[in-house]
């Protein structure tokens, strides 16, 4: 049982983009310690597009930044594309590179920076990874017209609509192409409309690039077409046997 156990588990990290398995976060020490996250165990394939819901102090925001390499965990494993970065510790690997090169990430506050625009709030992420300028602004255009804002490339944040702003943070987060993209919060701020226009866009993101999208939300008017869905309850993870099959 043990044998078929591990087999299983070496199939499923050579499969998945995410294998995270009883991940742990306790803060604090002594009488004073809390467990925010306990025994926490997925995975997300290729592709996918997977949704953590929970209420305000549920833990849902701690696993976002210990499975997106901000956070250290207090115990587990952490696997992605095949490498594992996190084994009850660090295992040595340069995380602030591997988190440029493979992780993209999409916030509820955009975050754009204010005195570029929209062209260069994409092409700087990759002038920060070391792709020339030149380079980096043609990538940029490219995604702005992915994302149907090509029209808006040398708009400044400001004369931005929130929905448009949003879909440049979203090209920020596509422009080192990266196997993951973690959505915290991306519709909070947006109203029904534009906000399912987000959603939409993930999932086509989701689909055609073969990138995997672990969103965290409270909305639960945008979860519709999600491929998995997860609940966190008190820091353990609850899978929502209606939508995950």
């Amino acid at each position: 049982m043990h044998c078929v156990r591990l087999l299983h588990l070496l199939l499923e990290d050579n499969m998945s983009i995410v294998h995270v398995e009883g991940l742990r976060k306790i803060f604090g020490q002594g009488d004073l310690a809390v467990e925010a996250l306990k025994d926490v165990s997925f995975s997300v394939e290729p592709g996918e597009l997977m949704a953590l819901l929970g209420p305000s102090g549920s833990g849902k925001s701690t696993l976002l930044l210990c499975i997106s390499l901000i956070q250290e965990p207090s115990s587990g494993r952490i696997t992605m594309n095949g490498r594992k970065i996190y084994d009850n510790g660090w295992t040595g690997i340069d995380v602030r590179r591997f988190r440029r090169e493979n992780i993209g990430f999409i916030f509820q506050a955009h975050n754009l920076i204010p005195f570029l625009n929209a062209r260069d709030n994409i092409a700087i992420a990759m002038e920060i990874n070391g792709v020339h300028w030149k380079v980096a602004r043609k990538r940029a255009l490219e995604l702005l017209d992915y994302l149907d804002l090509s029209n808006r490339a040398t708009a400044l944040p400001t004369i931005l609509s929130g929905g448009e702003q949003q879909r440049v943070a979203i090209g920020r987060a596509l422009a080192n192409s990266p196997s993951i993209i973690f959505a915290d919060e991306p519709t909070a701020s947006l109203d029904t409309m534009r906000g399912t226009r987000v959603m939409e866009l993930l999932k086509r993101i989701a689909s055609e690039q073969q990138t995997a999208v672990i969103t965290v939300t409270h909305d639960i008017r945008m979860i519709e077409g999600f491929d998995s869905l997860y609940h966190i309850v008190d820091g353990r993870l609850v899978i929502d046997d209606k939508i995950n099959h």
